[in-house]
């Protein structure tokens, strides 16, 4: 794969470049003159105004239609040479079979890029590698197959520590409800993933830290013992996994809480979202994928 990368791209737009590309298809002088003032109104950097005499303001509704005007170009060229890719925003991952195609490419497009658009390549985050070595919209491919890159998961890892934290006053069905609200847009995004047990680690890292924060919640190891018993673990077990060394992170993994707060507890009784393998299948269906193409 090649992986380019483009330096301050919003920064970098030419003005005069891309007033020319719209006015192949805006005739009307009076929308292209709007378009003009809106990328020389300049920007307020420390109360002082500083004009823009190249770029587009990276935040304005108009700046993300006008970045794919001014790459418009980029695509025409990679289409013309025939060539496999995939392109969002100033991101672009360009495919071909070997190490060397990959060189050749990346010079021919590199010398396109600066020399016809005016934009400068990031060296720095630009590569040639293996398809599992890249990732692009927290995804990557792993032997022809679609999953979620390792730092999009330690990422969400993260996220989810930060929503379930054992110091807080939430209770269990507040902090269940915080967590659902950002896995569920988490999920839709990367349930294109040809895993399902990615998806599948999260939910289990979710439960393990709500596991965690209702026995850290037991101040004494003699009210943790009632409570495992209540909840249908015998006494024997509960007192043996209680009456340990074990920290509250340890203990949380253990069988006699995992016995007591079952999978099913999460989903059933504080509505935890579960990514069903049922609604996996209807993405990876062939009707599903007729239609997206």
């Amino acid at each position: 794969m090649v992986d380019i990368d483009l330096s301050k791209f919003f920064d970098r737009i030419n003005h005069d470049r891309l007033i020319q590309r719209l006015k192949a298809h805006i005739h009307d002088t009076r929308v292209l003159r709007l378009i003009g003032m809106i990328l020389r109104s300049g920007v307020m950097i420390d109360g002082i105004k500083t004009p823009t005499e190249e770029g587009s303001v990276q935040g304005s509704p108009l700046s993300p239609l006008l970045s794919n005007v001014v790459l418009d170009e980029l695509d025409k060229e990679l289409e013309q040479r025939g060539l496999e890719f995939c392109r969002f925003a100033d991101d672009s991952n360009i495919f071909v079979k070997t190490e060397r195609s990959a060189a050749r490419v990346m010079a021919s497009i590199k010398k396109f890029i600066e020399k016809k658009l005016k934009l400068k390549v990031n060296e720095d985050k630009s590569q040639i590698a293996k398809s599992d070595q890249v990732k692009f919209l927290g995804m990557t491919i792993v032997k022809g197959t679609i999953a979620i890159s390792k730092a999009a998961l330690n990422k969400a890892m993260e996220k989810v520590r930060d929503l379930i934290q054992r110091g807080t006053n939430l209770t269990n069905e507040q902090a269940i409800e915080k967590i659902n609200r950002w896995y569920r847009g988490w999920s839709s995004y990367f349930k294109m993933t040809q895993y399902p047990a990615q998806l599948k680690t999260i939910e289990a890292h979710i439960r393990r830290r709500l596991r965690a924060r209702i026995v850290s919640q037991q101040k004494k190891k003699r009210n943790l013992v009632a409570k495992l018993i209540k909840r249908g673990v015998t006494k024997k077990q509960a007192t043996r996994t209680v009456y340990t060394n074990r920290k509250t992170w340890a203990m949380s993994h253990t069988k006699a809480v995992e016995k007591a707060y079952p999978n099913s507890w999460f989903a059933d009784t504080l509505g935890q979202i579960i990514v069903s393998d049922k609604e996996l299948d209807h993405w990876f269906s062939p009707d599903f994928w007729v239609k997206l193409t």
